[in-house]
């Protein structure tokens, strides 16, 4: 769905509103998507449209998938853990899978940073330069 200017400068706005402390606030947003549906102003629909859109790209942003070639012990997991939040703060949300095609060392996936230390990723960048 395109979304005119104005409802897109609308739903940014009123997505930093319904932000405390650089956080999205379920309460403030839950709140303001229910006083836009019951006034129903021009354009509500691309206002929720807009702010749908930003809830989502906030949700990837603060998601992280650590891909390995075998499982990781728990004491691997909290360094890996620890170490995301010092660079990207807290509230964030970890999905650890095993990817034998990997052969050795990690893929981390951070919304749309990637960090890929991988045997196979290097392999490939030195496949890549010749």
């Amino acid at each position: 769905m395109k979304i005119s200017k104005t409802a897109n400068v609308t739903a940014r706005r009123i997505f930093r509103l319904c932000q405390t402390d650089g956080r999205l606030d379920e309460a403030k947003l839950g709140n303001a998507v229910r006083q836009l549906a019951e006034k129903k102003p021009r354009d509500f629909r691309g206002v929720l449209f807009g702010i749908k859109r930003l809830v989502r790209l906030e949700m990837e942003r603060r998601r992280v998938t650590v891909e390995s070639a075998s499982e990781l012990d728990q004491v691997s997991r909290d360094r890996i853990v620890g170490g995301i939040a010092v660079k990207y703060g807290t509230g964030l949300s970890f999905e650890f899978l095993t990817n034998p095609e990997l052969l050795g060392g990690l893929k981390i996936r951070v919304g749309n940073d990637v960090f890929d230390g991988s045997v196979k990723g290097r392999l490939d960048r030195l496949a890549n330069a010749f």
